[in-house]
């Protein structure tokens, strides 16, 4: 599986999820989107060329939480189209996964 894939100006990622599969939600998706911000900057595009994102939630009960740590992040006047919807992750221990597209930065 890719982690990333780019086809000519447009960045794709795979789910990511976090490191440390004991943590607490809030901290899980600052896991996740550290790893977003590391992957996009290795393809040559930020958090500010989101153009869509998919949130995956263990638990639709966790929404509210791990939305607060998603709009700290989000920079103003650049959030992407977003889907957010319970599923049953890989792994018991994971609470979310979150996929990103985006454009390449100028």
């Amino acid at each position: 599986m890719s982690q990333i894939v780019v086809h000519g100006d447009t960045v794709y990622l795979a789910g990511q999820v976090a490191a440390d599969r004991t943590a607490n939600i809030a901290v899980q998706t600052e896991q996740v989107l550290e790893k977003i911000d590391h992957l996009l900057g290795e393809a040559g595009s930020s958090k500010f060329h989101m153009l869509s994102a998919q949130v995956w939630l263990a638990n639709i009960g966790h929404f509210e939480p791990m939305n607060a740590v998603w709009d700290a992040w989000v920079p103003a006047g650049h959030a992407p189209a977003r889907a957010c919807i319970e599923a049953r992750l890989a792994s018991p221990d994971l609470l979310v996964e979150i996929g990103i597209i985006a454009t390449k930065t100028a």
